[in-house]
C-alpha cells in the first residue's frame, strides 16, 4: 500500500484504508473517500492534493492525503 500523497498525478488507484483518528476517517468518508472507492489523483503540487472520486473533484490537505492508503487499479 502507498499513501495517496505519494502517487504521480493521473494515476487511478483504489482506497484500501484510512489511517488516523475517528474524526479524520469520518471527515474523509463524508467526502466520499471510502475504502474500495476508485480515485484519480489530478494534482499534487505543493499545497492541497486534488483528487476525483465518484465524478467529483475534491481538494484535501497533504497530511490527510498521506493518511489514505491506496493500491493500483
Amino acid at each position: 500500500m502507498t499513501p495517496l500523497a505519494s502517487i504521480p498525478p493521473g494515476t487511478k488507484v483504489r482506497i484500501v484504508s484510512i489511517e488516523g483518528g475517528a474524526g479524520r476517517r469520518r471527515r474523509l468518508m463524508e467526502m466520499g473517500l471510502t475504502p474500495g472507492a476508485e480515485v484519480v489523483l489530478l494534482s499534487s503540487f505543493p499545497g492541497p492534493v486534488v483528487v476525483e472520486v465518484r465524478g467529483v473533484k475534491i481538494a484535501i490537505g497533504r497530511g490527510m492525503a498521506s493518511s489514505i492508503m491506496v493500491e493500483p487499479v
